[in-house]
């Protein structure tokens, strides 16, 4: 059975899209699928966001359907411009990567302390078949410092000036195993909830086959 993980965004193709796949999830994305919609994203929280493109591409596509997304929340930042679920968009701009790099290293100087400023992603994912829809929140703590990263995550631009504490080093220079003995071990909650999920979808459509 194939799930469409329903981003354009590269950086989460090439996690997500790669650790399904090495649980033997059959993975396809919006480009295999040739669909260019743009999705409304005007979900109030990261979870209304996850189902309302889960939703959308789901009706497209008829498979079922992962979407995720995320809100980042810093501390001692103002509510008025908490990046929230715009942390890409400032000012009803769409910051490119160097863009929001620039951004981002602002916010540190001026909110942080000695170069870091703390905060968190708010992460949601939502899994959408037929008339079912399936959700999971998940809480990631992020550091952020005022020093960049040569190396640039397309698509996630923001690794560029996130700090792993545990091995002292940007997030976008982890290697394959320091990203197995920290970032897996972060989103193990998530992909436990969505290979369940697909075990469950997958069970249902075996009754269906049966009766």
């Amino acid at each position: 059975m194939k799930y469409l993980l329903a981003t354009t965004n590269k950086a989460k193709i090439r996690y997500y899209g790669t650790k399904l796949r090495e649980h033997g999830i059959e993975i396809v994305t919006l480009k295999d699928l040739n669909i260019e919609c743009d999705v409304d994203e005007t979900g109030k929280n990261p979870i209304e966001n996850a189902i309302i493109k889960a939703s959308a591409y789901h009706k497209i596509s008829g498979m079922p359907t992962i979407a995720l997304d995320e809100g980042l929340f810093l501390e001692s930042v103002p509510d008025n411009i908490q990046p929230g679920t715009h942390v890409r968009r400032v000012n009803g701009k769409r910051l490119n990567d160097i863009e929001m790099i620039k951004y981002y290293i602002d916010l540190v100087n001026k909110y942080g302390e000695n170069g870091t400023l703390k905060g968190y992603f708010l992460k949601g994912v939502a899994i959408v078949n037929q008339n079912n829809t399936y959700t999971f929140e998940y809480k990631a703590n992020r550091c952020f410092t005022n020093k960049q990263s040569k190396i640039i995550d397309e698509g996630y631009p923001l690794a560029s000036i996130q700090i792993i504490s545990s091995l002292n080093k940007f997030k976008s220079e982890l290697t394959e195993e320091e990203e197995k003995s920290t970032m897996d071990v972060e989103q193990k909650d998530i992909f436990e909830f969505i290979l369940n999920t697909i075990s469950t979808i997958e069970q249902d459509q075996t009754k269906k086959l049966v009766k």
